[in-house]
């Protein structure tokens, strides 16, 4: 029956694999970019699968930032992920050994979670594992690709290969933006704010993500509260 379920999560997560691929293998030419090896890379993604955080923790490198202030950024930059697993929590079986739950926290990423709160009845720890294998494999090991890449093809196609990424972010905000006036509106100030933050040369980016993500997510949730309260 393990045995089975195991199975089922590894089949279930190749989509999710082969799109982590792809997004890791633009993240690695960024990590190329900046100096980081291979093996840092591979590392570094193979211990923090989360495209935004991940990238979130690159451009703190590439600017320096002091270890206090890019541990802040990457937390706030993953926050959403512990809503996730409170909620997942939920779906795990009340008399499952703890060290289970911990094992699950290590991998919930957006795509992974759809599977897990999907999943009919009590989660099973075993479909989990196995629907990890294969993003956390297809993540590590397209940055690796991506640096290695960017080693060796032509300048142009590693610049071209980068604004993939910046297509990712697009990918992900805009359909959330079509469902949301409100979150649209909050990507159009934030895409402005962080212009005009730019023009402040003194300002670092990594500091820029901290002010422009608690300032705008403060607001945003402070005036439209009582309207979503309303409709649910």
């Amino acid at each position: 029956m393990k045995k089975n379920e195991f199975k089922r999560g590894m089949i279930d997560s190749i989509p999710i694999a082969l799109g982590y691929f792809a997004v890791s293998f633009s993240l690695g030419i960024t990590m190329r970019n900046i100096g980081m090896t291979t093996f840092q890379g591979f590392l570094m993604s193979i211990l923090n699968n989360a495209s935004a955080g991940e990238y979130a923790g690159i451009a703190c490198i590439a600017s320096n930032a002091m270890y206090l202030e890019t541990a802040f950024i990457i937390f706030i930059t993953n926050v959403r992920y512990l809503l996730m697993s409170f909620s997942l929590n939920q779906k795990i079986d009340p008399k499952a050994p703890f060290y289970h739950r911990l094992l699950i926290s290590f991998d919930i990423t957006d795509e992974l979670f759809g599977l897990g709160i999907n999943y009919q009845g009590y989660i099973e720890p075993v479909y989990m594992y196995g629907a990890y294998i294969l993003p956390i494999t297809g993540w590590s090991t397209g940055t690796a690709v991506g640096i290695l890449a960017g080693n060796i093809l032509p300048q142009i196609l590693v610049n071209a290969f980068s604004v993939a990424l910046y297509g990712m972010f697009i990918a992900i905000v805009i359909p959330a933006g079509k469902k949301d006036k409100h979150v649209m509106w909050a990507i159009i100030v934030s895409a402005l704010s962080s212009y005009i933050l730019s023009l402040f040369t003194f300002i670092s980016t990594s500091t820029r993500i901290i002010i422009l993500t608690i300032v705008i997510s403060s607001i945003f949730a402070y005036f439209f509260k009582d309207e979503e309260e309303h409709h649910e």
